[in-house]
């Protein structure tokens, strides 16, 4: 009987132990998440990221704290999130450099170091031009630069960046050299754009969004939008596959977690986010920056992310960024 006893209370535990790690699952998330953006305080990702922290909290009910670490051209912030403990409480709002990093050196981290969690946005880039230039089209800009290989300059990044990347694309799409259009380094899209206003550079490929206040100005002539549709918010700009270039590329934004975090967590993370993409507070606010929203689930998205990053490598070699 005394043996019995000790039987039945060896069970009765170990079903209380099932039980009680059941409801602590079922409880997630019961503690403070942090939400890594590798971007300094005040830039587009960091805006994303508080919005996206604050309707967080409001869907999980535990406080959602948007921490930036910057550095290496977003190698710092990517590198922290990919290592930190999968547990679900650190979560990353990763961007398109994450395909970029390692191809160039600047880290070791990639996509595969983490579980896509959703994609929330998308800027294409734009294929912007002083108002004051000849081009009034991409058929006429593709021409000159035939024409005139190595004469005009294009800027919007750092050598390699998103932007540079776009114009190699486009340059590849229109059957031109990648190298037919030189690329002067900035350090982003707005002192790009302030150039091509003062008459310094010839063209920007930059996202529309960050043109947008120029363009509305009537300083700068957007004359393609490399994606698969045209902006809502400028739909007289063609895309680039409408003029016979097959190419679309953009900056993008996501959410992911340390590789390794538990499926059923990823889960609970996903449905959140998708809840929050359909609210009127987020739509509002990508409405209001101009940004593109673009939802894609884990699955779609991680597949996206295996895609842009065999894109992003073949093009980074054929510029000779990357050997």
């Amino acid at each position: 009987m005394k043996a019995m006893g000790k039987g039945l209370l060896v069970v009765i535990l170990m079903i209380g132990l099932v039980i009680s790690a059941g409801h602590a699952l079922a409880k997630y998330p019961d503690r403070p998440i942090m939400l890594i953006c590798p971007w300094a305080a005040g830039g587009g990702t960091d805006a994303l990221s508080r919005v996206v922290a604050a309707l967080l909290e409001k869907d999980l009910g535990v406080p959602v704290n948007v921490v930036n670490r910057t550095g290496g051209s977003g190698a710092t912030g990517h590198t922290a999130g990919a290592t930190a403990k999968p547990d679900g409480y650190t979560i990353t709002m990763i961007t398109v450099e994450i395909t970029m990093m390692h191809w160039r050196g600047l880290a070791k981290v990639t996509y595969k170091d983490y579980a896509p969690v959703a994609q929330l946005n998308l800027d294409a880039a734009g294929v912007n031009v002083n108002v004051k230039s000849p081009w009034k089209s991409m058929k006429e800009l593709n021409a000159y630069v035939k024409a005139n290989p190595g004469k005009l300059t294009a800027s919007g990044t750092g050598v390699g960046g998103i932007w540079d990347l776009a114009r190699a694309g486009w340059l590849k799409a229109a059957g031109l050299g990648v190298k037919d259009v030189r690329w002067v380094p900035s350090r982003g899209a707005a002192p790009g754009l302030q150039e091509l206003v003062a008459g310094g550079i010839d063209i920007v490929t930059c996202s529309i969004p960050e043109a947008a206040s120029l363009i509305e100005a009537g300083k700068v002539r957007a004359l393609a939008i490399m994606a698969d549709e045209r902006h809502p918010a400028f739909p007289d700009i063609p895309t680039l596959k409408e003029q016979g270039m097959d190419w679309s590329v953009g900056a993008w934004r996501g959410i992911a977690m340390p590789k390794g975090t538990p499926a059923d967590i990823v889960a609970v993370m996903e449905k959140a986010l998708e809840k929050i993409v359909a609210t009127k507070d987020f739509k509002e606010f990508m409405k209001n920056k101009g940004y593109g929203t673009l939802y894609r689930s884990s699955g779609e998205f991680k597949k996206f992310l295996a895609e842009a990053d065999a894109a992003n490598g073949t093009l980074l070699k054929e510029t000779g960024i990357v050997k």
